[in-house]
C-alpha cells in the first residue's frame, strides 16, 4: 500500500501551532513533519511532535476501558467494555450526588489539548447538569491573563514575523527556544539587520552572540525592576506624554509607585546591576521600532501579576506603538473569539469554584461537601499541580471515586478507579485556535483510532445519554459540535465558515492584512479603547512588591518549559531522567560535584536527582525542568513535590517559583 501524506496541525499547548504533514502507510503514521500550510511553521517543527508517534503507539497505550484492581496508584487494571465504564461512572455520581450533593464532584481539566471541541462541550453540559463544582482553570495564564484584560482588552500584540522590522527587542520572562521555537528565526533575522536584544530571565537561555543584555534578575521581583525602567525614563525625561493623554489613563498611579524604585534599590532587591537597569532603559528608549515579548515565567509567583502589569505598561509609557514591528506581544488568544454560550444549550451553572491550584488541600480538608467524585481530564494534575504529596496522598483515599480519561497511563492515571481511553489529535477532527500565531485550523484524522478511544465530545455525550437526559449537548456528534464551534468563532468580527475551513485547512485575520500594528489597525479592547493602568481585577494596590518569603530556606526553585517538555505531555519517553541544575559556587558551598546526587528539601517535602552544574543559572537559584513524571525521580517526587499551593492575589495562579530549597549532598 503506498504511502500517504496528509495533512494535521498541532493542538498541544504553544503558541506556533504549526501546521503538519503526516506520513501514513496501512494506517500507521511512519513520519510527523513540518508543513507549509501555516507560514509560522517556516518548514520545520520540534523534535518533541515529531517523535508524537511514539506516544501513539507507546506500550502504555490506553486502549480500552478499564477498572482498577489493585491498591490505589498501583497501576493495576482490568478491561471492562464501555457500556460498564459508563454504567459505572452514572451510578457512582448519582449516589454521590444522592448523598452529598452535586458539589461533592469535581470535574478536573486543563489544556492537555488545546482544540476547542475537547473542553467546554458536552463535557460543560455533563457537570453543569450534575450539580458539581466549578474549576477555576489557573495553573498557568490566570495573572498574565487578568492584567492584559484589565489594561488592554487583551489586544492582540505584535505578530511574530514583524519582530524582523523592529530595533530592539526586549524578551521578559520567555525562554522561546523551548516553548515558542518558531520565533527564533525571526530573532536572527532582526539581529542580522542591526537590532539590539536584551533578555530578563534568571536563567540565561540564550549565548553572547545572539544578545546584547542578560538581566538574571531574582524570580519574583519583576515587578521593581519595570518599575525602575519606568522610574530612570521619568527621572530623563523621556516619558511619551502626548501618547499617555490620549490613549490612557490612571497613568498616575504607575508613576507614583515607579518613584519608589530607583534603579540603585530596585538592584539590590532583585540581584543585578543598577547600572545594567539603567543600560536596559536606554536601549529600549532610543529604539524604534521596539518590541517586547512577555513571556509567563514572570507570573509564576505572588508577585504574578503585578509583574505582567509593569512589564506590560512599559511600551504604553514610551508610546513603543503605531509601527509595524512596535508594541508588545503575550497571548493572542483573544483574537480569534469563541462565544462559550453557543458551544451548548443554556444549562444553568452556578456551583462553588475550586482553584485546581488547591488540589491536594481541597482532597484532603474540604468538607462543606467533601470532593467524592473526580473526574480528571486533559491533564496530569500529579506531574504538574502544586503540593505534589498532598494530591497523591488525596488520590489514595478508598472513598473517592476516581475516573481518568487519557492517552497513556500517567501518573494520575494510575489513581483511577476506572479509566477511559482518550484519542490522540492525530486520531480526531478538532478545531485548534492558536494563542500565537494569527491562525485557526482545522484538523481530520490521518488513523483511524486505537482500541476504542473515543474523543471527549463523545464520551461526555454519551454519559449524559446514560443519566437520562434529554439535553441536545448528549445527542450532538462530532460534526454537530464543529458546527457549533464554527457559528461560535469570530476572527475580527466576522464569522468561520466551517465548509471553508475544511477544505483550507486553516484561516487567517484581516486587522486589514494578516498582522496586527497596535494603534494603527488595532486598539485596546477595554471599554473606552485606552490603556488602564488600575485596572479594578490588578486590586487596590497595583504594582504592589511583597517581600519574597525565605522560611530558611536559601534557594529559589524554579521549573521552566524545556525543549523535551512544555508540560508534562510526552514525558512518558521524552524525560527519562531527572537532574539539578545550579550555579557552580552554590554548588561548591555545600560539597556538591558535577553528577552528584543531590537532595532538594523543604518542608513539603524533598526529591533525589543528579546535579548539572552551570554558569548560566544566577546564584541563588535552582532548576528542576517543568512536567518530569515520577519515574524520572530518584525517590519518585518532582518537583512540585517542593512548591506550596498559595495562590497569587491577581488571577489565583499557581506560584511555582515561591518554591524555597535548600539542597544537601544526598
Amino acid at each position: 500500500m503506498p504511502t500517504k501524506t496528509l495533512a494535521s496541525a498541532c493542538t498541544l499547548d504553544c503558541p506556533d501551532t504549526c501546521s503538519l504533514d503526516v506520513e501514513v502507510t496501512e494506517n500507521k503514521i511512519t513520519r510527523i513533519g513540518a508543513s507549509d500550510v501555516n507560514p509560522i511553521t517556516q518548514g520545520f517543527i520540534c523534535t518533541k511532535v515529531s517523535r508524537f508517534a511514539e506516544r501513539v503507539y507507546s506500550p502504555d497505550r490506553l486502549l480500552y476501558p478499564m477498572k482498577r484492581v489493585g491498591e490505589k496508584g498501583a497501576g493495576k487494571f482490568t478491561r471492562i467494555s464501555w457500556d460498564e465504564a459508563v454504567g459505572t461512572i452514572c451510578e457512582r455520581f448519582k449516589e454521590i450526588k444522592d448523598e452529598w450533593g452535586g458539589e461533592a464532584i469535581l470535574p478536573y481539566s486543563y489544556g492537555g489539548s488545546n482544540a476547542l471541541l475537547g473542553q467546554d462541550t458536552s463535557d460543560r453540559a455533563f457537570f453543569a447538569k450534575l450539580g458539581a463544582s466549578r474549576l477555576a482553570r489557573t495553573v498557568c495564564a490566570a495573572p498574565t491573563s487578568e492584567a492584559a484584560q484589565g489594561m488592554y482588552g487583551k489586544m492582540p500584540g505584535t505578530a511574530f514575523e514583524d519582530y524582523v522590522h523592529a530595533k530592539f527587542i526586549l524578551i521578559w520572562g520567555a525562554n522561546p527556544k523551548a516553548s515558542n521555537i518558531h520565533l527564533v528565526p525571526y530573532l536572527k533575522k532582526a539581529r542580522a539587520a542591526g537590532a539590539k536584544i536584551a533578555v530578563v530571565d534568571p536563567k540565561l537561555n540564550f549565548s553572547e552572540k545572539e544578545i546584547d543584555l542578560h538581566l538574571p534578575v531574582y524570580p519574583g521581583t519583576d515587578v521593581v525592576v519595570a518599575l525602575a525602567l519606568i522610574h530612570h525614563w521619568q527621572k530623563k525625561g523621556w516619558l511619551n506624554w502626548d501618547f499617555l493623554g490620549e490613549h490612557t489613563k490612571n497613568v498616575d498611579v504607575l508613576l507614583k509607585k515607579a518613584r519608589q524604585y530607583p534603579p540603585e534599590k530596585a538592584a539590590e532587591i532583585a540581584g543585578v546591576e543598577a547600572e545594567d537597569i539603567k543600560k536596559l532603559a536606554e536601549m529600549y528608549a532610543l529604539h524604534d521600532p521596539a518590541v517586547l515579548r512577555c513571556g509567563w515565567g514572570l507570573e509564576r509567583n505572588r508577585n504574578g501579576g503585578q509583574s505582567v502589569a509593569a512589564v506590560l505598561a512599559l511600551p504604553a509609557v514610551l508610546g513603543k506603538f503605531g509601527l509595524q514591528g512596535s508594541g508588545y506581544t503575550l497571548s493572542n488568544s483573544n483574537a480569534h473569539k469563541v462565544d462559550s454560550r453557543g458551544l451548548t444549550d443554556p444549562i444553568s451553572w452556578n456551583t462553588r469554584i475550586i482553584n485546581m491550584n488547591k488540589l491536594g488541600k481541597v482532597l484532603l480538608e474540604e468538607n462543606d461537601p467533601p470532593i467524592k467524585g473526580l473526574f480528571n481530564y486533559n491533564c496530569n494534575p500529579v506531574a504538574t499541580v502544586p503540593n505534589q504529596k498532598a494530591i497523591i496522598a488525596g488520590l489514595q483515599r478508598e472513598d473517592l471515586f476516581t475516573v481518568v480519561s487519557e492517552q497513556v497511563m500517567t501518573d494520575t492515571a494510575r489513581f483511577a478507579d476506572i479509566l477511559l481511553p482518550a484519542v490522540t489529535f492525530l486520531e480526531q477532527k478538532e478545531i485548534k485556535k492558536a494563542y500565537g500565531s494569527y491562525t485557526l485550523h482545522y484538523l481530520d484524522p490521518v488513523i483511524e483510532p486505537l482500541g476504542e478511544a473515543k474523543p471527549n465530545e463523545e464520551v461526555f455525550a454519551l454519559l449524559g445519554r446514560s443519566m437520562g437526559w434529554q439535553d441536545q449537548a448528549f445527542f450532538d456528534d462530532t460534526e454537530a459540535y464543529l458546527q457549533r464551534v464554527t457559528r461560535s468563532t469570530h476572527g475580527m468580527g466576522k464569522p468561520v465558515q466551517l465548509d471553508q475551513l475544511k477544505k483550507e485547512k486553516i484561516a487567517f485575520f484581516d486587522f486589514p492584512g494578516r498582522a496586527p500594528v497596535q494603534f494603527q489597525n488595532i486598539f485596546p479592547w477595554t471599554p473606552d479603547g485606552k490603556i488602564n493602568f488600575a485596572p479594578g481585577n490588578l486590586g487596590k494596590n497595583p504594582y504592589e512588591y511583597l517581600d519574597l518569603k525565605r522560611n530558611g530556606y536559601p534557594l529559589t526553585l524554579i521549573s521552566p518549559a524545556t525543549d523535551k517538555l512544555i508540560s508534562s505531555t510526552l514525558g512518558e519517553f521524552n524525560f527519562p531522567k531527572l537532574f539539578l541544575v545550579m550555579n557552580p559556587g552554590d554548588a561548591r558551598a555545600r560539597s556538591l560535584e558535577k553528577g552528584a546526587t543531590a537532595r532538594i528539601f523543604n518542608d513539603l517535602g524533598e526529591v533525589f536527582a543528579p546535579v548539572q552544574l552551570s554558569r548560566k543559572i544566577r546564584p541563588g537559584v535552582v532548576l528542576i525542568p517543568k512536567g518530569a513524571w515520577r519515574k524520572s525521580s530518584k525517590n519518585g517526587l518532582t518537583s512540585t513535590a517542593l512548591v506550596p499551593d498559595d495562590v497569587s492575589s491577581v488571577g489565583g495562579g499557581a506560584c511555582f517559583n515561591d518554591a524555597r530549597v535548600e539542597v544537601a549532598v544526598a
